[in-house]
């Protein structure tokens, strides 16, 4: 039976769709820069997500992360984890709230962060002269959907 092309449904578009689309990129994006600091820092995407926000926020519960990064709370937490076993975080109880974990870059989660900042740098630049002058109306876009969400 021929496709109604007039039923919104049977018209539907998976690579026209604008989140399809944007989680594919984003997942590009980041598997692309993973590749830059994966082997020679051996950090993966979480624990970097989570070694820049400490920078960026300073010390902070696993629950701002989580909701900073858009992470889940078990692939924040098992990132801390493996953070704090090779010393670049520090964890201890949140004066606040005691149920809460808060985390902290230590003496050599900051100087790994510090290698790490220029080539994330690095990768922005070559991201934006991919995008040449359409990188300026993409930040725009993102900034409207992420302020959207506040």
């Amino acid at each position: 039976m021929p496709e109604d092309k007039t039923d919104p449904i049977a018209r539907f578009d998976l690579g026209a769709f604008l989140p399809y689309r944007l989680n594919a990129a984003a997942a590009r994006v980041s598997r692309a820069f993973a590749e830059h600091y994966r082997e020679e820092f051996g950090i993966s995407i979480a624990e970097w997500r989570v070694l820049a926000h400490l920078h960026h926020a300073g010390p902070v519960s696993v629950r701002d992360i989580e909701a900073r990064t858009e992470m889940e709370k078990s692939k924040v937490s098992r990132a801390a984890t493996r953070l704090e076993e090779a010393g670049y975080v520090a964890k201890a109880a949140n004066d606040a709230d005691r149920r809460l974990v808060q985390l902290t870059l230590t003496p050599d989660g900051r100087a790994l962060v510090a290698r790490l900042l220029p080539v994330a740098m690095r990768f922005q630049a070559e991201m934006k002269a991919r995008l040449g002058p359409h990188a300026e109306g993409l930040e725009a876009a993102l900034s409207v959907l992420l302020e959207a969400r506040r």
